[in-house]
């Protein structure tokens, strides 16, 4: 396969996957994906900005989160994310230590 067909099948698989969790599953919770995964929804928009830098784009946070979920994430939020539990948030503190700031 050459390279440009396989850049073009990972974008693709990307683009599935994005529309997985945003139009199939947005009931899922990022908290959960984050304490199951180690990534979640907003992680994989930061893997964007962070792709956008790389290339000399500059790209907010808040940027890439709105292209990412398709509106600002306050309001995606407010429709499809609920209030975390004491368990979840402590779960979240670990998987984000061992999966976000282990990596910076």
């Amino acid at each position: 396969m050459d390279t440009k067909t396989q850049l073009e099948i990972e974008a693709a698989a990307f683009r599935t996957l994005r529309n997985h969790l945003m139009e199939a599953r947005p009931d899922v919770q990022n908290i959960d994906m984050m304490n199951l995964a180690g990534f979640c929804r907003n992680c994989l928009s930061r893997w964007m900005q962070e792709a956008a830098a790389d290339r000399g784009i500059e790209m907010t946070k808040d940027q890439a989160r709105e292209i990412f979920y398709g509106m600002p994430y306050e309001e995606w939020k407010a429709q499809n994310q609920t209030e975390a539990t004491d368990d979840q948030q402590a779960a979240f503190k670990q998987a984000f230590a061992e999966n976000v700031t282990s990596r910076d």
